[in-house]
């Protein structure tokens, strides 16, 4: 049972565990309309006394404390800002920034931090997750945000590690069958995009990664392509950027049709840079604008759906070309790990999952290959 004693500076008393806590009223928040309440930890009386001490000094001296009492979208805006950004790369902060202001803030924001329990959280995501929205990504940035929240000891533990994901359906990406994925590498040969749309079905590069690629990174006499870098566009500008994780950073071996199909591509680019000298700006990328500078992707993705349309195939996004590359790695019997260290994933098993609709198809393969090994001695000893 815990040791409870209290002193005129607030509750003090010792928890089961040994560990010390101090709750200290500091008034109350005539702006907010509420009482303003601090909870502090300590491994002896003696250090939790020091904090409320201190906590004591400084709100007699007029300088703000943090308390459980502010609200959620407070507390998001400041670690946003303050912690976040510091921290984490730009894209990923931009993600960030819109799951806050979008989704997080509209639904939670009006709650104290005293007051976001598991139950309101986990109401929350079912909500959300009955929209169609996949939660996990919500989920993921409040748990990190309230992980800041028990370093500064503004609350006990992390409701956000206590709710349980709901389930969502899967997304059935599209991808093209050999015949389509044929048909598309056909279209596009000797055409300015035909590199960048064999490679990306090739060995499944995400847009940035394609877009960020650079001869340097390229050895066609060896054949192999390294991702070093993906492209990315922050502000108007673009930028350089390392890849997430370190499988990400990866040397893939490239296929003789795709190996061909960047050389044709690299003396249409001579050819261009040539006939635009005066315009040109040398940055060594592989797939560029007529000048030399990185393409768009928005262009990119608007003439893969002309393509498409053009050509009767079914209407799909640029990382799905990275699906399709998958599924005909699958279908020809390449083993899982290898398929994981080509597209990059961290884990095998976010290759295994994301594929996971391919696997009952290609079981079945399997199980036939057996009997055709297997089945004519099993008729003999039946017979």
């Amino acid at each position: 049972m815990a040791d409870k004693r209290s002193n005129g500076e607030g509750s003090i008393f010792q928890r089961a565990d040994g560990r010390w806590v101090a709750k200290i009223s500091l008034g109350y928040d005539t702006v907010n309309h509420r009482r303003l309440r601090k909870v502090v930890y300590g491994t002896t009386k003696a250090e939790v006394r020091k904090k409320l001490t201190e906590l004591q000094r400084k709100h007699d001296q007029g300088v703000t404390v943090n308390t459980r009492s502010q609200s959620v979208a407070q507390f998001l805006n400041h670690w946003l800002n303050d912690v976040a950004k510091q921290k984490v790369r730009d894209t990923t902060y931009r993600s960030y920034e819109q799951i806050i202001r979008n989704h997080l803030i509209p639904g939670l924001g009006t709650y104290t931090l005293e007051k976001l329990t598991p139950q309101v959280i986990q109401s929350f995501l079912n909500a959300k997750a009955e929209t169609g929205i996949s939660v996990e990504h919500l989920r993921r940035v409040l748990r990190a945000a309230l992980n800041q929240a028990m370093k500064w000891e503004l609350i006990v533990r992390n409701p956000a590690t206590l709710v349980t994901t709901p389930n969502k359906q899967t997304f059935e990406f599209e991808y093209l069958t050999p015949e389509q994925a044929r048909k598309l590498i056909t279209a596009v040969s000797n055409t300015k995009h035909e590199a960048l749309f064999t490679v990306a079905i090739a060995v499944g590069l995400r847009i940035s990664e394609a877009l960020g690629l650079r001869w340097s990174d390229i050895d066609l006499e060896a054949g192999t392509l390294r991702v070093k870098y993906q492209l990315s566009r922050i502000g108007g500008g673009i930028k350089l950027v390392e890849p997430k994780t370190a499988r990400a950073r990866r040397t893939i071996p490239l296929p003789a049709f795709a190996i061909d199909s960047l050389r044709r591509h690299r003396v249409k680019q001579l050819e261009m840079r040539i006939f635009n000298s005066d315009l040109w700006q040398e940055g060594d990328f592989v797939f560029t604008s007529s000048v030399g500078t990185p393409a768009e992707i928005r262009n990119v993705r608007r003439t893969l759906a002309k393509i498409l349309k053009e050509n009767d195939l079914p209407k799909l996004r640029f990382h799905d070309l990275r699906h399709t590359c998958a599924t005909l790695l699958l279908a020809q019997g390449t083993d899982a790990r290898t398929i994981m260290e080509i597209l990059g994933h961290s884990q095998i098993g976010l290759t295994l999952n994301t594929y996971a609709h391919v696997m009952p198809t290609l079981q079945r393969d399997a199980a036939d290959r057996m009997d055709a090994v297997l089945g004519t001695a099993s008729k003999t000893v039946g017979s």
